[in-house]
């Protein structure tokens, strides 16, 4: 039985309206795309949460143009975290009824989303296109862990925690923090997930007990190119977005949700229930 529903988007690099992503990407009809496919599952989702390079440049226009672009969503939760495209300060200024984002400093909370606890670090660094945990937000992590010790848990970042073979990325993955989070995220066996986004793809891997992934962008991906010497480049994969459904045995079943227009659903039975020749 489905107790929960947590969808997560990434990466869709919003534009002011009108430009284009790159000098040639329309990154807004994606989003649009994501969040219309996102309302039309059977089940209502109980919370969006975004991982991250909300926009492209974290300007005031853009931050805009993302407002716009959620309203659709209605009462839905919609919970923000930074990457290192993104401005935190303009990210707030645009978003003030969203006060979990707090004032200053890093954008790191957590929240109660039905019988599922969203805990967000920000790993984004200002300046930087690689990403950074302090010890300031790893305390706060083991402190609120261990307050509810029994809750299942998913923590949410924008750069993963661990190296993708995709090298170019990797080179500007999570450069400090990532050991000191997996030694935390072992001690708590209710942590279901460690969600991010940043590398454009959907991704897997064990992490600390538990396991670490990242999502497809909703607008474009990077090409998948394990090479060490591969050039960073973007392509326009299908894009797509998580779908982590707690059930009632207090486990995530994460789907992969493709966006787009495909043929069906067609039935494997007749009416009749017989199977099909």
């Amino acid at each position: 039985m489905l107790k929960t529903l947590l969808i997560q988007m990434t990466d869709p690099h919003i534009r002011e309206e009108g430009r284009l992503a790159y000098g040639r990407l329309n990154t807004a009809p994606y989003l649009k795309q994501a969040i219309e496919h996102a309302l039309a599952l059977p089940q209502k989702p109980d919370a969006i949460v975004l991982t991250g390079d909300l926009t492209d440049f974290g300007r005031p226009q853009e931050y805009a143009h993302l407002r716009r672009l959620l309203a659709p969503l209605g009462t839905i939760p919609v919970y923000l975290l930074p990457g290192n495209h993104d401005d935190r300060q303009q990210l707030r200024a645009s978003f003030p009824e969203h006060t979990y984002l707090g004032k200053t400093g890093p954008v790191c909370y957590g929240v109660d989303i039905g019988e599922l606890r969203l805990l967000a670090l920000d790993s984004a660094v200002l300046g930087a296109s690689a990403g950074s945990l302090d010890q300031e937000q790893l305390d706060w992590l083991a402190a609120e862990l261990s307050a509810q010790p029994k809750c299942p848990t998913v923590i949410a970042l924008h750069h993963p925690p661990f190296n993708t073979l995709i090298g170019h990325m990797d080179k500007i993955g999570l450069l400090n923090g990532a050991e000191q989070l997996e030694a935390i995220v072992r001690q708590h066996s209710n942590v279901e997930r460690v969600i991010s986004g940043h590398l454009h793809r959907n991704i897997q891997i064990r992490f600390g007990g538990t396991i670490a992934s990242t999502a497809p962008s909703v607008a474009h991906q990077v090409c998948l190119d394990l090479a060490e010497d591969a050039a960073s480049a973007w392509t326009l994969e299908p894009p797509g977005y998580a779908v982590h459904a707690l059930s009632d045995h207090g486990q995530i079943v994460t789907h992969t949700a493709t966006v787009g227009q495909f043929d069906g659903p067609f039935a494997f039975h007749e009416p009749s229930g017989k199977l099909i020749d």
